[in-house]
């Protein structure tokens, strides 16, 4: 397993920026000439996330034609990064294409650049007509940051079914991730629904949300790093910024210790 520099300590750089609708070149260039920016901070971070869809964006209407096949060009560039810099890297997602079949997908890669884990998006929003365009992945996915922190994953929607952050929660993920582009004017239900998520499962959440105006949709940023508690260890603006913050792995023990909610839940009751 690869260890953490400080074992008790996650620093956390979120690419906050602007998806070029329909135009993944430009998109790539940009997005890595923000990641090579955070590596370069003083203290360097140990992972680095980026945003929902941040390939193609929400170009539905032709993203058979501009997914990335097998998400074979994200992941070839992706895993160097990752490796050159020894770097996690949660990355955000990206439209890929499989066949005929297209996936809101996200891959995770270790310091060594080694692919930990793949999540393909399960609640697809009908309101943006996701299911006609895109398919709907089938599992829960959690992967292992040192030999006793694990974390789950979720998509921008996901965060809307309580089950599913619990059931991770569950499967013993103690932060959860979070690529987003989620647009005005939902502001109010992205922060109160990123922090029940973290109070209810006294889990880090860590979510990385797009910004600008794409002409269908203006997405507002605030991407957002949250404790155990529901605090906000740090939360972005309306721009495109570098979000900086710091998980301390241990506080997760701590608070679930302090109010044992696992213990005292009855799942013989819940239908």
């Amino acid at each position: 397993m690869t260890n953490l520099t400080n074992n008790d300590q996650l620093r956390i750089a979120l690419i906050q920026t602007p998806i070029q609708l329909g135009d993944p070149e430009t998109n790539v260039l940009h997005i890595r000439s923000l990641m090579e920016k955070a590596v370069g901070q003083t203290p360097k971070p140990d992972l680095l996330m980026l945003p929902e869809m941040w390939n193609t964006g929400y170009a539905l209407e032709q993203i058979q034609d501009i997914a990335d096949e097998h998400g074979e060009h994200s992941k070839g560039w992706l895993s160097a990064f990752a490796k050159e810099h020894h770097i996690f890297i949660v990355g955000g997602s990206i439209a890929e294409a499989n066949g005929d079949q297209i996936t809101n997908s996200m891959y995770v890669f270790d310091r060594q650049g080694e692919e930990i884990a793949k999540y393909s998006k399960i609640h697809l929003f009908c309101l943006m007509n996701e299911e006609k365009y895109l398919v709907p992945g089938q599992e829960l996915v959690t992967f292992p940051v040192n030999d006793d922190f694990k974390a789950g994953v979720s998509i921008c929607y996901d965060i809307r079914f309580p089950e599913m952050a619990r059931s991770l929660a569950l499967n013993g993920a103690k932060v959860l991730f979070v690529p987003a582009e989620w647009p005005h004017p939902r502001l109010h239900h992205w922060r109160t629904l990123l922090m029940a998520r973290a109070i209810e499962n006294q889990m880090y959440v860590v979510a990385c949300n797009t910004v600008g105006d794409n002409g269908e949709a203006s997405f507002f940023g605030h991407s957002m790093i949250i404790d155990p508690w529901g605090g906000i260890v740090a939360e972005g603006g309306e721009s495109e910024e570098i979000v900086t913050g710091e998980l301390s792995l241990s506080l997760v023990d701590e608070v679930r210790s302090r109010i044992p909610i696992f213990q005292d839940r009855r799942p013989d009751l819940y239908k």
